[in-house]
């Protein structure tokens, strides 16, 4: 179990990014992450990997703290892209075999041959789409209990979006039994496979329910989440209107 227990992250001369944040996500269990822009879920993110320190609040695996001794436990796919750009794909899967007992070979080579990406070439070379594909290849390559995932279907088209979705949902026991957390904006893409969705608001948690209970009671993923985070479809047209009535005469 993966779990955060009020969790506090302020950042130097800003607004609280987190504030109080708790959650779990267990073996099997895929977690969406929602919420606008600037709700911290990236920071969320960060602070369960210890890539940001945070002032209060814990973060544990299976009872523990995440140290050196577990981090290979978790797996990171962030859009901000974390593989050395001067590297090739084959020169990263060494890497990774090395670094990684739990590297699964097999699954890097059918991912990569199903994107058709190139082995050979530096991933500077890569398009945008490629390399968010590959920064998810290797997160669910690593062979990590835990997968966690920023924007993974960032710069992909609709094609290459279906094509991420079933790897990462579980099909043909790619990432079957690990639990992962996903956060995208793309509510759409992910709807149709996610076990539970949590909203950030502000830096805190504004909701938490599973698509089980959405379903019993007929709401739909979307119609949740802008309830939860008080979205008004219509507040862009009244502000134009707004200011379209101010210039009359």
């Amino acid at each position: 179990m993966l779990e955060v227990s009020h969790v506090s992250k302020k950042y130097r001369g800003c607004q609280q990014a987190l504030e109080d944040v708790s959650l779990s996500v267990g073996p099997g269990e895929i977690v969406g992450i929602f919420g606008p822009n600037g709700a911290g879920k990236t920071t969320l993110l960060k602070c369960i990997l210890g890539l940001l320190r945070y002032g209060f609040g814990s973060v544990t695996l299976d009872g523990q703290p995440i140290t050196p001794k577990n981090i290979a436990r978790l797996s990171f796919a962030t859009c901000e892209h974390s593989f050395f750009p001067g590297l090739t794909a084959a020169g990263h899967q060494d890497f990774c075999a090395e670094h990684f007992p739990a590297f699964r070979a097999d699954r890097f080579q059918a991912l990569m041959d199903f994107f058709r990406l190139p082995e050979k070439r530096a991933l500077r070379g890569f398009s945008t789409g490629q390399k968010n594909q590959f920064e998810v290849i290797l997160a669910l390559c690593q062979g990590a209990d835990y997968i966690l995932m920023d924007e993974p279907f960032a710069g992909n088209d609709v094609f290459n979006r279906e094509g991420l979705q079933s790897p990462v949902q579980g099909h043909g026991s790619l990432s079957a039994g690990n639990g992962t957390a996903i956060e995208t904006h793309l509510l759409e893409e992910v709807q149709h496979f996610i076990s539970r969705a949590v909203l950030l608001r502000s830096g805190r948690i504004a909701g938490d329910v599973t698509t089980a209970a959405l379903e019993e009671r007929s709401q739909s993923l979307m119609d949740y989440v802008r309830s939860a985070c008080g979205y008004e479809p219509g507040r862009v047209l009244q502000a134009l209107e707004r200011m379209d009535g101010g210039g009359e005469e």
